[in-house]
Parts: C-alpha cells; structure tokens; sequence
C-alpha cells in the first residue's frame, strides 16, 4: 500500500497495513492499552496461524497437482483446530476483541473460505453466527469483490470449482 498523503509512504504486510490505517484514521481499533492488546493479540493470531494454515490447505488440497493426503489432513486439522479456537472466543464475544475491529476484518477474509480449504464448519455455531454477521456489514461486501467478485467460495469439486483455482492461481501469479 502507498500512502500519497504521507508523502508515498510504503506499507506492505497485511497486518501492518491494517494496523497502520486504524492508526491514521483513528477507527477499528481501539487506543487503549487493553484494547489495543486484544485487537493485535487476535489480529497477530490471523497472521500467524489462520492465514499460514489456511494458505497450506488451500496449496496441498486445491493447487497441488498432486494430491498427498497426510498433508491435507494435516493442514485441514489444524485448520478446523484454529476455527474451534474463534468459535470459543466468540461464545461470549460479539466480535473477537469487543467492537468490530481490524482483528475480525482480518480473520474473516480467511475464515469466510473455509468450504474452499475442504473444512466444514457445521458444528461451530458462534463462528457461523460471525461469519454471517460480518457478511451482511456493507464494507465486507465491497471489499470481497476485489479485485473482481467471488460471491462464494462453495464451489465444490466440480468443474467451476476447477476454473476458480486456475483463475485465482492467475490472479496471484500477475
């Protein structure tokens, strides 16, 4: 992310950029010691669990060419290990830090594609309640259509799901 205002100020790591515009603008993360803390605590568990488990799956069961199962159990494990852990969090917990803040922006646009890593999420009620909390916030819907829309990432095994894995590998490979 450039930053013209800041005199081309360069940002780049998901989190940092997160973290540095809910500085600037003053929104989506609070400024006090504690709620700062919660919101990096569970901000930094996205960038250093949700996001890697989830790419790993994502690698070993959609792109792969090869399909070596004790990786995909590993990573789709681990994977629905992770969720487990929001979904406790969120039992008493609207949002993952208290109010809606970069933490749950950043876990849900990984977590929203769960269906695409093979990991169902059925019987985890509170993280089902979230995700469609935060889809149903205009700004998600916005921004999921970037840099073209994906209205859902439920395409199965079938021929469309195979056309969206060659159209994201294109994507990433610009």
């Amino acid at each position: 992310m450039i930053d013209r205002d800041a005199g081309d100020f360069a940002v780049f790591e998901s989190g940092a950029i997160l973290i540095y515009l809910a500085e600037k603008t003053g929104r989506l993360m609070p400024t006090d010691s504690k709620g700062r803390s919660l919101v990096l605590q569970w901000l930094m568990f996205q960038m250093g669990g949700v996001g890697p488990m989830m790419g790993q799956t994502n690698v070993f069961f959609r792109y792969f060419p090869e399909k070596i199962q004790p990786a995909i159990d590993r990573y789709q494990n681990e994977t629905r290990r992770l969720l487990g852990v929001l979904n406790a969090r969120l039992q008493d917990h609207e949002y993952l830090a208290g109010a809606y803040s970069i933490a749950d922006i950043a876990n849900w646009s990984w977590v929203r594609t769960h269906k695409w890593s093979g990991v169902e999420v059925d019987d985890l009620p509170n993280l089902q309640r979230w995700l469609k909390q935060i889809a149903a916030r205009p700004a998600a819907q916005k921004g999921i259509a970037v840099p073209y829309e994906i209205k859902t990432m439920d395409h199965g095994e079938g021929d469309e799901a195979k056309q969206l894995a060659i159209d994201i590998r294109k994507m990433v490979q610009r």
